[in-house]
């Protein structure tokens, strides 16, 4: 049987982080009463004139040299027209021939190789409103959104992305270097960042290309990764039955996890893109660019690779913790904080990280500060507390918000040290436990011992000092 690949393009759309839209003085957020952030000119009325927003503007010079692109130094508005009931002017402001930038590229690593995405293009453009269906027999438009500045990064062609894996490993790429970049919070369940794959397949092999799909506004990376997978197969199906694929925008229904036809595919012609005679192109010049570059942060990839550096985390760790910005910045103050890098990787990564996922919570909203984190590391590491209680402390600290000595010394955890008291438990576990303290003794079982010491740690709740509880162990069985 004739085996296929599938080849996948991205269009991503961000969200910039900017007080007001593209080109009024409405506000920019998320939410809020219907219509109640419009004027004129995010409405399209008759004699309304925009006026472009410089922040918007820096933001895309930013992302574009985060993305290895070259700015050009000449970009002009454009006007892509097209009719929607969520489009008010009749046509959107956008870049066509000449975005501010072009040409880049990122890397992403995929079972363990690096590959190289290209960027064709990243541009600016003004984000529509938001339709709302389903209400009886009526549909309602939020014009809020219409007019929020919107970057869109486009890969370059040929695509350099062909498993449903390496669009999800790219988009996870893009979203933390947008954020670490702070021009878009990547908030895809808002809609801040939303991603639109043209998905094909060929023969493996072929060097052809197959007629592609666009699967729009998916806003999750699991969305994105079965969307694509949905619809490779679908194509797949429908080239082995002997049909064609017909050029299409589709959407993606979440709850029967399967692509549905939209509308038919438009081309670059039908939009009718003519400079936009309101707007004066802009002059990128090398001094602003200069001024952009100076403020760049430290980007994911170089976070990553110090944290390689200098604080010798496992790969894996290191990763994890720098997929966002706020997420480096809390273990970096818990690293300087408690001075264990391993420990503080531990605790991020596992517990608190489950505490947060369990509560649909961010690093940024967590209610344990880093201190508190650092200060209950260094507690196991002097022996104040054992592990065990560790977990039940961080969990306190957690609900309550309060620092770790206090819910110590509340709680009573304090580790138990004293020779005498876990002797004395330790002879009462051997006696209940004759049977297991013989096979050791008599038979050499010593895999045996293990269950001893988690009876001790038992009988103790958690609070006996776990290297002396050992320490007395092998005392007495070598007795």
């Amino acid at each position: 049987m004739l085996e296929y690949e599938p080849v996948i393009g991205m269009e991503c759309h961000a969200e910039l982080l900017t007080e007001s839209k593209m080109f009024c003085g409405c506000q920019n957020a998320f939410g809020g009463e219907p219509n109640t952030r419009c004027c004129p000119v995010c409405l399209g009325l008759p004699g309304a004139l925009p006026v472009a927003n410089r922040k918007a503007v820096e933001h895309v010079i930013r992302t574009a040299l985060a993305l290895n692109c070259t700015i050009n130094r000449y970009a002009r508005f454009d006007r892509k027209n097209y009719y929607y009931p969520d489009l008010p002017k009749g046509y959107q402001i956008s870049e066509y021939d000449t975005p501010i930038g072009v040409r880049g590229w990122i890397d992403i690593e995929v079972n363990g190789e690096v590959r190289r995405v290209h960027i064709r293009r990243v541009h600016l453009e003004e984000d529509t409103g938001k339709l709302f269906h389903g209400m009886g027999n009526e549909s309602y438009v939020d014009y809020n959104r219409a007019g929020v500045p919107l970057m869109e990064i486009v890969t370059d062609f040929p695509p350099d992305l062909h498993s449903a894996e390496e669009a999800r490993t790219y988009l996870v790429k893009l979203r933390a270097i947008l954020t670490y970049l702070d021009v878009c919070d990547g908030r895809m369940e808002q809609g801040s960042l939303r991603c639109e794959p043209n998905v094909s397949v060929r023969p493996k092999g072929s060097s052809t290309f197959g007629v592609k799909t666009e699967i729009k506004n998916l806003n999750s990376f699991r969305s994105v990764y079965r969307g694509i997978e949905y619809e490779t197969q679908r194509q797949i199906e429908i080239l082995r039955r002997g049909e064609q694929v017909v050029q299409e925008t589709r959407g993606w229904n979440e709850e029967r996890q399967q692509t549905f036809s939209q509308r038919s595919k438009e081309f670059e012609q039908e939009y009718r893109y003519f400079p936009d005679p309101d707007l004066l192109p802009l002059d990128i010049d090398e001094e602003w660019i200069a001024q952009i570059r100076a403020t760049m942060p430290e980007l994911p990839d170089e976070r990553r690779n110090r944290f390689l550096r200098d604080y010798g985390l496992p790969p894996y760790d290191a990763s994890f913790l720098t997929e966002t910005r706020p997420l480096a910045d809390y273990y970096e103050q818990v690293v300087r904080a408690c001075g264990d890098a391993k420990q503080a990787s531990n605790w991020v990564m596992g517990d608190l990280s489950r505490l947060l996922n369990a509560d649909g919570k961010e690093i940024a909203e967590c209610p344990v500060p880093p201190e508190h984190l650092a200060v209950m590391i260094q507690r196991i590491a002097e022996g104040t507390i054992s592990g065990k209680i560790a977990k039940a402390l961080l969990e306190e600290m957690y609900a309550t918000g309060q620092p770790p000595d206090v819910l110590i010394e509340a709680r009573g955890w304090t580790t138990i040290k004293d020779t005498a008291t876990l002797s004395a438990m330790i002879d009462r576990v051997f006696a209940e436990n004759a049977d297991v303290v013989s096979a050791i003794r008599e038979k050499g079982q010593l895999q045996k011992r293990g269950f001893l010491v988690g009876q001790v740690m038992k009988a103790s709740q958690g609070k006996a000092d776990p290297k002396e509880v050992n320490r007395l162990i092998d005392e007495k069985l070598n007795a």
